[in-house]
């Protein structure tokens, strides 16, 4: 195996414990912090010539989140890597029973195209405050940030710890076939499926950030110039290739007519008459993916948009009507600027249109009555959940970031990611002495000591005191 030599010599780095130190840990993290410093100029030009990806939109989605992650995380990292002493039994209360946070060795993180120093850099923040070696392989869709990461990354960190792998398909398979420790992966749901067989063969445990098909649900309560700015900027930012972006909406027919003025407004508001020639518009990542999201503009009936520009990957924030729920834009991920919109009758109507499809990585919902915005909550199930806007609830590093079912297995962010690439160690310290205690359990049994030992080691259930 082409990786076997670079696993093998990672391994041996993370046995020799030079990881595990508070210091090392902190060193590696400033050294990240000074790529993102330093590199902050090559890393918008790569956004730029990969995907037409706006500088502003690359500062906010990338460069910010990053810094952000980092900070928090060399804020915290100290109380972080603390043991975490637990309750004990009446049997231990003279012994110390705590939970460490060891690593779990060598770790693999693989990248996605769409926000490609992002949903990198995050995890690995996180793998490295957690004592781990670390292989990053960042996707090859995205060539020019790829490599930037492959040749500027690894004059930043430590080369015996942390290396940065460019493949392919067929790569990337070879590297699966090593064993790691830990694997993280970004990406859709069919390739997530093939990183987890391949972490089977070796009992790896895996996170895996997914995607999804987000509903967002506009009830007739609520400010709709407000909820086209909003949705639209979710939905066509990075030219909606954002795996959390709205897919499309739930509404009444009679919110329809209201939105479609009010989107196109925003639109225009956003990206001027010709959003062709805006700075502040993307383009699609490669020709491949361009041609599969221009295939889904034949689903129902272009209300606004709907231009393309193949030869610049163009596509226009389009917005869709008429559309059924078994066309194809309904089947997969839309994973561009276009926008459905589908009609439901009512609120019940929209929470059983959700609860029907697979669970998705984000729900959104508008509404000025908390009625409304609590009854989609209570009764829908998602990754992360975000009422009268979109995308925020991923900025923030105290809120865990990850789907459920076909969106995603696990989650990251802040205190959370470092969670994720930690061990959690159970550890009971017990004195050599007092072996008089110990009789009752040791053989030949005899019933009188049950009793004894069910007070000594059973925890009971508190009373509760009902007040009628």
């Amino acid at each position: 195996n082409p990786y076997a030599g670079l696993v093998n010599h990672l391994r041996t780095s993370w046995l020799s414990r030079k990881t595990w130190p508070m210091q090392y840990r902190v060193a590696q993290l400033e050294a990240l912090g000074r790529f993102l410093e330093e590199k902050e100029e090559e890393i918008l030009e790569a956004t730029t010539l990969d995907m037409g990806k706006p500088h502003f939109e690359t500062q906010l989605s990338e460069i910010f989140v990053c810094r952000s992650e980092l900070n928090h995380t060399l804020n915290n990292l100290g109380t972080w890597m603390k043991d975490e002493h637990v309750q004990r039994n009446w049997a231990m209360q003279l012994d110390s029973a705590f939970i460490r946070k060891d690593p779990y060795g060598v770790v693999l993180i693989i990248g996605p195209w769409n926000y490609p120093i992002n949903l990198l850099l995050v995890p690995l923040i996180g793998a490295i405050a957690a004592g781990n070696c670390v292989v990053v392989k960042p996707s090859e869709v995205s060539r020019n940030v790829e490599r930037l990461m492959a040749e500027t990354l690894p004059k930043y960190l430590d080369k015996d710890c942390f290396a940065v792998v460019t493949a392919g398909v067929e790569g990337t398979t070879r590297l699966l076939e090593n064993r790691f420790d830990y694997i993280f992966y970004t990406g859709s749901p069919s390739v997530g499926r093939v990183v987890m067989t391949a972490a089977a063969k070796h009992l790896t445990p895996v996170t895996l950030e997914l995607g999804g098909k987000n509903p967002c649900y506009v009830s007739d309560s609520c400010d709709v110039q407000n909820v086209a700015r909003r949705v639209a900027w979710g939905r066509f930012f990075n030219a909606g290739q954002t795996c959390i972006a709205p897919d499309y909406i739930l509404c009444s027919l009679e919110m329809r007519e209201q939105l479609l003025p009010a989107l196109r407004e925003a639109i225009a508001e956003f990206y001027g008459p010709n959003p062709q020639e805006s700075s502040s518009f993307a383009r699609i990542v490669g020709d491949r993916q361009f041609r599969r999201v221009q295939a889904l503009l034949r689903s129902g009936r272009v209300a606004m948009g709907g231009q393309t520009d193949e030869g610049e990957r163009y596509i226009a924030p389009t917005v869709l009507v008429d559309v059924q729920q078994d066309d194809p834009v309904m089947k997969e991920e839309i994973f561009g600027p276009i926008l459905p919109i589908l009609t439901v009758k009512d609120m019940d109507d929209a929470i059983a249109f959700i609860n029907a499809q697979e669970r998705p990585l984000a729900i959104y919902v508008f509404s000025s009555r908390k009625q409304v915005v609590n009854q989609v909550l209570e009764r829908t199930s998602s990754g992360g959940f975000c009422s009268n806007d979109t995308l925020m609830h991923f900025t923030l590093t105290s809120l865990p970031f990850g789907g459920i079912g076909q969106s995603g297995l696990g989650h990251y962010h802040g205190r959370f990611t470092f969670d994720t690439f930690s061990h959690p160690r159970a550890t009971l310290l017990r004195g050599n002495g007092r072996e008089a205690f110990n009789k009752p359990r040791y053989p030949p049994y005899e019933p009188r000591h049950l009793p004894l030992l069910r007070s000594a080691t059973q925890t009971r259930r508190h009373q509760t005191c009902a007040i009628l």
